[in-house]
């Protein structure tokens, strides 16, 4: 079941076979054992696509949640165990996944040595329950109102932009003057493009802004404001260093920004692992440390179809 699962999901028996270490010809055999014990074509091949029949979507639907049901009645029999142990599947942004989770992964494996962790990185938020993952670690609000998360870091988010900037351009003294300026746009999900929101004086303010770069990656657009090509919306997070070495400063810090507080959010608490449970803990550990840390910590809060 686990075998064929994989092929559907990438679409190739080649593929499938990489992802659990077996020749092609090995995957190709195991599929037709399958089929011929069955006693139905599953799917339907020709040298470029593979396709599911009818009676392989119906395969894959209850192999898909037969394995679930395992794999919860094995979570709920290991519940009573102390030390976490088994597979935990997570999820996260690209960057801040590579750059900030994939270390804390290093260092709480090194602590649960017997826990398992599979690592993916995604630009988009992913759909929990369909694709299997324990939990994911995203910036902002959250994707499904069904989920639950944890608040683990508060993180506001402000303009700023290069000296070298301000001083050929000038600094903006309002939102109104941003139309006149560069503005550097990361292009994020399905957001409105060079659309800015604020808030002031408990009023809503919109303004379109404009400029000649724009990147759908935060490091590139970090990097473009660094150099001083104009002025950039991002995160407390990722300015700290640069606000204290004065590489960036902050314009129009009265008007406020959304928040991008990071979450970690799971299908569901009542079945939840130990070893979920454990590395959720230890993600609040890390991110709640010393006051000098940047992100102005706030203790890490259960929500449950809600985002705040």
């Amino acid at each position: 079941m686990q075998f064929f699962i994989l092929v559907a999901k990438h679409g190739s028996l080649a593929a499938a076979a990489r992802a659990i270490d077996l020749t092609p010809p090995a995957a190709t055999k195991r599929l037709a054992t399958l089929e011929s014990r069955l006693g139905v074509r599953l799917l339907n091949r020709t040298t470029r696509t593979l396709s599911l029949t009818s009676e392989g979507e119906t395969y894959l639907q209850h192999a898909t949640r037969i394995l679930a049901e395992i794999k919860e009645m094995e979570d709920m029999v290991s519940q009573g165990r102390s030390t976490p142990r088994g597979l935990l599947r997570v999820n996260a942004t690209l960057g801040f996944g590579r750059t900030t989770i994939a270390p804390l992964v290093s260092a709480f494996t090194a602590r649960y040595p017997e826990v398992e962790v599979q690592m993916e990185v995604t630009d988009r938020p992913i759909d929990l329950v369909e694709t299997g993952f324990d939990l994911a670690i995203r910036f902002g609000a959250l994707p499904d109102k069904r989920l639950n998360a944890r608040r683990i870091m508060s993180n506001r988010r402000f303009l700023c932009a290069s000296p070298g900037y301000l001083e050929r351009h000038g600094t903006p003294n309002s939102l109104a003057d941003l139309a006149t300026h560069r503005c550097i746009i990361h292009r994020q999900n399905d957001d409105a493009y060079g659309i800015w929101r604020f808030m002031h004086h408990d009023h809503s303010e919109v303004i379109k802004v404009h400029g000649m770069l724009s990147s759908n990656d935060g490091d590139i657009v970090l990097g473009w404001a660094l150099d001083g090509h104009g002025i950039l919306i991002r995160s407390e997070w990722d300015l700290a260093r640069y606000l204290d070495s004065g590489r960036l400063k902050i314009v129009l810090p009265e008007f406020e920004l959304p928040t991008a507080d990071l979450f970690v959010y799971y299908p569901s608490k009542r079945n939840q692992t130990i070893r979920a449970r454990a590395f959720i803990d230890f993600l609040v550990e890390q991110f709640q440390g010393p006051e000098d840390r940047p992100g102005g910590r706030t203790k890490g809060r259960e929500h449950s179809g809600k985002a705040p």
